[in-house]
């Protein structure tokens, strides 16, 4: 069968009507998508779907986890999160510490940007590896511009990820379970760069925001994080790799109220318009499926 289903092929597919199926889409109960006045439904997508459907109805199932989203702590994400009133609660830790919370039944979801040298791509293999055999999807909630906060001017001139190992720089970094630092690690090795050689400071940022606050208040020389961190602290910014921000979670949480409301809310222009004004961001393909484990 193709990659991709009409309304007619998928209702036989699932052996319902099209008519029923019909109305399952467009109460986005079930994945698919509207294109050019047609229903379109990508058939590994509905295989997940009718997998976590079937594993709801098993005795002994698993309770649905409570609304929160766990993982990697993003300005955009967060100011959605109270503007939309999904109802999520926030918890933050890290991407790593998010797979954590979602594998355990402790998230709704979780908010990653995690590297995969591998495949050059970002999530898809930390979700299979941490959540092995479960109907999980990853949906795109933006991409974004990672690099060096600076002083306003860039005063040490600091323009590649090799400056870091220079010698007395005073460098803001983060938690190890955090994206940031599993991507600057990946670019420290590409550039060939020991993660000693850096002069790290004593105690490890939690956040993005965090990362801002130490260079703009003259404790650190520079600090690796997002654009959109540095621009709120009118910092300067060097900018080093583009990286897809997801948010991942079981089918049935995508189809959820809750992140649906969430989703929803990001198609709207006020989204558009903040994104736009914290810097950094590309939002065009939010709410995508970026993949399916």
């Amino acid at each position: 069968m193709p990659d991709v289903l009409t309304l007619a092929e998928a209702a036989a597919w699932l052996r319902l009507s099209e008519r029923t199926l019909y109305g399952l889409a467009r109460g986005r109960q079930v994945p698919g998508a509207l294109v050019g006045g047609k229903w379109l439904f990508p058939r590994r997508a509905l295989e997940h779907w009718l997998l976590a459907r079937a594993e709801d109805g098993l005795p002994g199932a698993l309770a649905l986890p409570p609304p929160i989203l766990a993982g990697s702590h993003d300005p955009l994400l967060d100011w959605a999160v109270r503007q939309s009133g999904c109802g999520l609660a926030l918890r933050g830790g890290g991407s790593l510490e998010g797979l954590a919370a979602l594998a355990a039944g402790e998230a709704m979801a979780a908010a990653l940007h995690l590297p995969d040298p591998d495949t050059g791509g970002f999530n898809e293999g930390a979700a299979r590896e941490a959540l092995p055999g479960r109907a999980v999807v990853g949906i795109t909630w933006a991409w974004r511009e990672q690099g060096l906060m600076v002083p306003p001017g860039n005063p040490l001139g600091l323009a590649a990820v090799a400056d870091l190992a220079r010698p007395g720089l005073r460098v803001a970094g983060r938690q190890n379970r955090a994206g940031s630092h599993l991507l600057l690690l990946h670019l420290l090795a590409e550039a060939g760069i020991r993660l000693g050689a850096v002069g790290f400071l004593p105690e490890a940022a939690m956040a993005e925001d965090e990362v801002a606050a130490l260079v703009a208040e003259g404790r650190a020389d520079a600090g690796f994080g997002i654009r959109a961190a540095a621009a709120a602290r009118g910092l300067g910014f060097v900018p080093l790799a583009r990286e897809r921000f997801d948010l991942v979670m079981p089918w049935r949480s995508h189809l959820g109220a809750a992140v649906q409301e969430l989703l929803g809310f990001a198609r709207g222009a006020a989204f558009q318009a903040r994104a736009a004004r914290l810097g950094g961001y590309d939002v065009a393909g939010c709410g995508q499926v970026a993949f399916v484990t």
